[in-house]
């Protein structure tokens, strides 16, 4: 149900008494807006799953590990697509009615300190979008060409991406969840804490993973010295 702001206008966001003067209401319906997120985002996991699946300069990938660049392509999309476009057009998106604008505009019945330009999000939309977003693709590519520092580059981008989701629901949290309806099962449970939470526990393992391949190409390097002494 939607509330008046202290504007007088309209609008579906927390706290109910949000001042969104320029907001103009969605014509687009929610499930039009999440059909096109996963659908692009299924149609980039689709084809690099089908390029990882080729054997490459690194020979043929393990399912794990095509899974783990599948995971990369879509958060390239979505850093450099989804979370871009916030970062250039914070301050237009809740009267715009563009196709990204009204997605971000859905997404913040979740999170309403997207429709208002809170500085911390807008700060690490635009961090994200200029750093994670390019890494993602080149840790794609790094991987797919074999090259050296590939694990290096999963490591900087999965502690990146878990730094931001931490400070992400902290700060939220000591706001005290002022933003959503808390407990609404799609707006808190689904879009604030689901599509959120999936960015804390893939790149942990992501992290893990990168340290065990590190550690053990650091011990070979070290024995293979100690034999040549």
């Amino acid at each position: 149900m939607a509330a008046s702001s202290a504007s007088g206008v309209p609008h579906p966001y927390w706290p109910r008494d949000l001042l969104i003067p320029t907001y103009v209401a969605n014509d687009r319906s929610m499930s039009e807006i999440l059909v096109f997120l996963f659908s692009v985002s299924g149609l980039f996991l689709l084809v690099t799953w089908l390029i990882t699946g080729r054997r490459g300069a690194a020979g043929r990938l393990g399912t794990w590990r095509r899974l783990a660049l599948c995971w990369f392509a879509v958060c390239g999309f979505i850093h450099c697509a989804i979370e871009g476009w916030f970062s250039l057009y914070y301050d237009i998106i809740p009267g715009d009615q563009s196709l990204l604008s009204q997605l971000w505009k859905e997404y913040s019945k979740g999170d309403s300190r997207y429709v208002i330009a809170d500085n911390f999000t807008v700060c690490m939309e635009t961090v994200t979008a200029l750093l994670w977003g390019p890494f993602s693709f080149w840790a794609v590519f790094a991987f797919l060409t074999n090259k050296p520092y590939r694990y290096v580059l999963q490591l900087i981008i999965s502690l990146g991406q878990l730094y931001g989701v931490v400070l992400y629901f902290f700060t939220e949290h000591r706001d005290g969840y002022t933003h959503s309806e808390l407990g609404h099962p799609i707006y808190f449970w689904f879009y604030f804490v689901f599509m959120n939470v999936l960015w804390f526990f893939i790149p942990l393992v992501l992290i893990v993973d990168a340290w065990r391949q590190m550690s053990t190409a650091q011990t070979h390097t070290d024995n293979t010295k100690s034999k040549r002494k």
